[in-house]
């Protein structure tokens, strides 16, 4: 691919860096802007460079979040009791779009893949532990994506819980194994989180 602009080169480059974007989408993406000269392109710089200077993480769940504590957290109609472990942020959103969890959430940043190099000490399960043995949580419903590594994480947690009073469940297997949560439907999920079960039950079969 040639290009008569170096400024249009680095562009394509940078914009075909990101997932899912290969060059002929980030040339059409980066005409695009090239030839608006008008306030979108200006609006799209302001918001990235809020994500490098202003995004910030949640100290409560370490999500995304504008201020210290998301809004989530925050959110005094919340039931407190309940944590919902997720992988992602993109997990959180999914299992929000379905209007039927009204707990809050604690992301642990992935699962356990020794393959790729990620064990426990990668993820934020450390500050899930502290939470659950200072705060007054009743419930972990697991929403991990159900993938091999999605349970090894579950089967590792739970067993540094066996001791803690605790109830652990596990979102129904409505999303078939090896999905990932953001791309069940809404319907879907929200079925699954409704029907979750009982996983310390599940082991003892």
């Amino acid at each position: 691919m040639k290009f008569s602009s170096k400024i249009i080169e680095d562009a394509v480059e940078a914009m075909s860096a990101l997932p899912s974007i290969g060059k002929k989408s980030a040339l059409r993406l980066v005409l695009h802007l090239a030839g608006s000269r008008t306030q979108k392109i200006q609006r799209l710089i302001t918001s990235l460079q809020a994500l490098d200077t202003d995004l910030k993480t949640c100290q409560y769940c370490h999500n995304y979040s504008d201020q210290d504590i998301c809004d989530i957290c925050s959110d005094p109609t919340r039931n407190k009791t309940l944590v919902c472990v997720v992988g992602s942020a993109k997990d959180v959103m999914a299992i929000e779009a379905t209007q039927q969890y009204s707990g809050v959430y604690h992301l642990i940043g992935g699962v356990i893949s020794p393959l790729e190099g990620i064990g426990p000490e990668e993820l934020n399960i450390d500050t899930l532990i502290h939470k659950i043995r200072e705060e007054s949580v009743l419930e972990l419903i697991m929403a991990l994506s159900p993938t091999i590594e999605g349970d090894t994480t579950i089967y590792y947690i739970s067993k540094l819980l066996k001791d803690d009073n605790i109830k652990i469940s596990t979102i129904a297997r409505g999303v078939s194994f090896g999905g990932e949560l953001e791309y069940a439907d809404e319907l879907t999920l929200g079925r699954s989180i409704h029907s979750r079960t009982d996983y310390n039950k599940q082991l003892s079969l």
